[in-house]
């Protein structure tokens, strides 16, 4: 059976969705990166996220619409302007037997909020989580916030009385080399149980029978076993080996299609793939110029932008299966993206950027890339690293496993980087996650922007910020977001490369639901 996914949020739903599958099967898939930390709040990456959304569960969560639906929550309202009350359900189990109350709400709120987590972002600090009852919780906001729960999927539950008792209260941050309990065990009250996790080797997950919602797949166990080669991941597909594989390289498409036992699943992608530059450091890590920042000069930001050849990276590298970018989020996800658009490509004019900025003879650059987290993301940064070279910047790339890259670029004691690559799904699908966590303005301790690593700041963006956050009326909200993008793409504030598509290799035996944030949930898939 063919499997296509044609736009955004639009899903496979193939097989036997609407009846409980009486067949228990074995699922085994592979991705290109490691799962590496199973502490739900280590790492806001999409990968870890969706594989931990299989045993862990939000108040929230998405269908495979990306619609927002209750989970651990049966309802919330909002009792006034700035109290928030999520009803809880009742009778939810930890896998380890332990009731899910209204204290685990509270304590998860104050975890992932704490020192070391990755998604502080997901819950304002100064909002308060009251205990109205057992069942009951209300968020007491510093103000109207009409997306609250727009991120709160991917906030997970935590256990209070299984985090206490194993003495990881603290969470392992991703550069961390001392994992405590939490970051290597799980207990979650979702569909499947975390059985064993060896980092880099194999994880596997099994069913949990016990688990609150109907079980729509037929999966009893679930192996997953990362494999960074490109080849040997086709292969294992293409043998029989493997049930799923992702990504497939877009030159191996035609190939996984042709085959008789697999398909391949694309579509598009929420991710914006871009470049960032250290513009707040007075003078950068890793750089033959010294006393100075190059990246503080926003002709040398233009300058880089300009030499970028993106529609031959398209072509070239993506094989046409990106579409490139004038924004740090996907044209679906915003109204007025079609008003934007890139700086040309002319390296001519990026060269007259640096004469006049006062570097005529070019100058060096480290450059942090990932090797096995996006769709040919090495080679992306190889392709930068030569366009760069024409105009005489000279690129020194450190392309690495995204386990050392994010350890490397999320270092606890400041942002270790001078020029990086990275990917950017907004998790609450709005434009207002992207200017909070990419664009606001941040100290050198990270507070601020927190994946800002670049140090990008203009206040008058800070303030629009804001504003959007408590703007309920959409035609003043887009001028106010449309308003802030402006100023971020005249000034160059990060360099949007494009929105890979999706690529997926699927046993013709599995029917999926290929989610366009990239999320692989096992409670979607059935096999035949």
């Amino acid at each position: 059976m063919k499997k296509t996914c044609l736009a955004l949020a639009s899903a496979v739903m193939l097989g036997a969705f609407a009846t409980t599958p009486s067949s228990a099967e074995t699922l085994k898939f592979a991705f290109q990166g490691t799962l590496n930390q199973v502490d739900p709040y280590s790492l806001n990456e999409t990968f870890t996220l969706s594989s931990l959304g299989n045993v862990y569960e939000g108040l929230t969560r998405r269908n495979g619409e990306l619609e927002i639906e209750p989970a651990l929550a049966e309802s919330w309202e909002v009792v006034e302007p700035n109290r928030w009350r999520f009803h809880l359900r009742k009778g939810v189990k930890f896998h380890n037997g332990n009731d899910f109350t209204a204290e685990d709400v509270v304590f998860s709120a104050n975890r992932v909020r704490s020192e070391g987590s990755d998604l502080k972002t997901r819950i304002d600090p100064k909002t308060t989580v009251e205990v109205v009852d057992d069942y009951t919780v209300d968020f007491v906001l510093p103000g109207p916030n009409p997306i609250l729960h727009y991120e709160w999927d991917t906030w997970y539950i935590m256990d209070k009385d299984w985090t206490e008792e194993h003495d990881a209260v603290s969470v392992t941050s991703a550069s961390d080399t001392t994992p405590n309990y939490a970051a290597l065990h799980a207990n979650g009250t979702g569909p499947f149980k975390l059985e064993s996790h060896e980092v880099g080797v194999k994880t596997t997950y099994t069913k949990n029978d016990d688990w609150w919602d109907t079980a729509t797949h037929n999966l009893d166990t679930v192996e997953f076993t990362p494999i960074g080669s490109d080849a040997t991941r086709v292969a294992a597909l293409l043998s029989g080996e493997l049930d799923l594989v992702y990504p497939i390289p877009v030159q191996d498409i035609k190939r996984v299609e042709s085959n008789p036992d697999t398909s391949a699943l694309t579509g598009p992608e929420l991710r914006t793939i871009f470049l960032g530059m250290d513009q707040m450091r007075p003078e950068l890590l890793y750089s033959d110029v010294k006393g100075k920042n190059p990246f503080q000069d926003v002709r040398v930001r233009k300058a880089v932008y300009q030499a970028i050849d993106i529609e031959g990276i398209v072509k070239k590298i993506m094989r046409n299966l990106a579409e490139p970018s004038a924004l740090m989020i996907s044209p679906f996800l915003y109204s007025r993206s079609d008003e934007f658009k890139r700086h040309p490509y002319d390296p001519d004019a990026s060269k007259a950027l640096l004469k006049e900025a006062g570097y005529e003879d070019g100058f060096s650059v480290g450059m942090d890339c990932p090797n096995d987290r996006y769709v040919n993301d090495e080679a992306i940064c190889q392709a930068v690293a030569s366009m760069l070279a024409r105009v005489g910047i000279k690129v020194d790339l450190n392309a690495q496993p995204k386990a050392k890259y994010f350890a490397k670029v999320l270092a606890s004691n400041g942002y270790d980087t001078s020029f990086y690559l990275l990917g950017w799904t907004p998790s609450s699908f709005d434009s207002w996650n992207v200017l909070a966590n990419m664009l606001a303005c941040r100290d050198e301790k990270g507070n601020g922007g927190a994946f800002n690593l670049g140090g990008y700041c203009n206040e008058k963006v800070d303030a629009l910020m804001a504003e959007v956050l408590v703007e309920n009326d959409p035609e003043k909200r887009d001028a106010l977001i449309a308003e802030a993008f402006t100023i971020v793409h005249e000034e160059v504030g990060s360099i949007p490369l494009h929105q890979q598509g999706l690529a997926w290799g699927v046993s013709n035996k599995v029917d999926v639901v290929q989610r366009a944030d990239n999320q692989f949930l096992f409670r979607f898939v059935t096999k035949n």
